[in-house]
């Protein structure tokens, strides 16, 4: 998914970590995807005091939204650099192109995973004859900087490693989790798995003490250690943790070790100085006006309608910074 906000800030990420003592829990900001009837989807990652959860850089969560008899998600073709796109559905359904030549359809409870590296670019729409209702997340992964500049390529899984319990089931999305791996390629130690906790019952999931967690609220009356978390709102969990209380309804776990490098993100692009981005940014502008100058970011085939432009660099020097607002 593109970050279409047409002034995006520079977001400052990355860090050396330090413990976090006190679970935070951060609240969305509403951001507009797409045009003037845009889907409006809630932002928790990056957040004003906490920028990423291990290398998860990026969460967007939207719906459910009632699209019956709209044109729904509809995202032109749009670049990317340096991290991977995770998309998520809970209901509805989202057609992904990109400029490798896929198409693929994501349904609810499959996994559609693009790794950008050197550079890629896709579209996403919501299909024709798509379902009345629309609700999901989107997130994004930072690639650590010996692998930034890898092949791009994608992945899609449509049968996840599932983990009954007495109190409700784990689907594990990326990494390992109660002793599921999921097939999803990775290239940091993380988690992601979505949770779902039946009426009246609370998981506890033994997690990694070297990561650490977040918790995103997918149903309202969700609970995480003992905190309310309302929908769209994440609970930072902090480094440490041997288990996460999670109960009831439904939530994305993330976690990894924490991401000790410093990137710049700003628009769509994932990378470690000013000039790294900027050369992403008019790369992407040439290659979108000239087909004959798209070999880095190549070509998205079969959307109707034609590629985002990229917004203007602000008028001052990105910089790579911390992970969090006081690194």
């Amino acid at each position: 998914m593109s970050n279409v906000e047409r002034e995006p800030a520079e977001l400052r990420c990355g860090g050396v970590a330090a413990a976090d003592p006190e679970p935070e829990l951060l609240r969305p900001r509403t951001v507009p995807l797409g045009g003037p009837r845009a889907l409006m989807v809630g932002r928790t990652l990056p957040n004003r005091d906490r920028r990423m959860v291990g290398a998860w850089c990026f969460a967007d969560f939207y719906g459910p939204a009632d699209i019956a008899g709209q044109a729904g998600m509809q995202v032109p073709p749009h670049p990317h650099t340096g991290l991977q796109t995770v998309s998520w559905l809970l209901e509805g359904e989202v057609l992904h192109r990109d400029s490798l030549g896929n198409a693929q359809l994501i349904r609810p409870g499959e996994l559609n995973l693009m790794t950008a590296g050197n550079g890629i670019s896709h579209s996403e729409e919501s299909p024709s004859d798509h379902s009345p209702i629309l609700h999901g997340a989107q997130l994004w992964v930072a690639l650590p900087a010996e692998r930034r500049a890898i092949d791009p390529h994608f992945e899609h899984h449509g049968d996840l490693p599932e983990v009954p319990t007495p109190e409700g089931h784990v689907t594990v999305i990326m990494g390992e989790l109660l002793g599921a791996s999921s097939p999803a390629r990775t290239y940091t130690p993380l988690i992601g798995a979505e949770i779902t906790v039946n009426p009246g019952a609370e998981l506890r999931v033994p997690v990694r003490r070297d990561f650490e967690h977040a918790v995103l609220a997918l149903s309202d009356g969700l609970v995480v250690n003992g905190h309310e978390v309302a929908t769209g709102e994440m609970l930072y969990a902090g480094l440490g943790c041997a288990e996460i209380a999670v109960g009831p309804g439904r939530a994305l776990l993330l976690g990894g070790v924490p991401f000790e490098e410093q990137i710049v993100m700003w628009w769509n692009f994932v990378g470690r100085s000013h000039d790294e981005v900027a050369e992403a940014r008019a790369t992407w502008e040439r290659s979108r006006v000239d087909e004959d100058d798209a070999a880095r970011f190549g070509i998205v085939r079969g959307y109707d309608g034609p590629p985002l432009a990229a917004p203007e660099l602000p008028n001052v020097a990105l910089r790579a910074r911390g992970r969090t607002r006081r690194d």
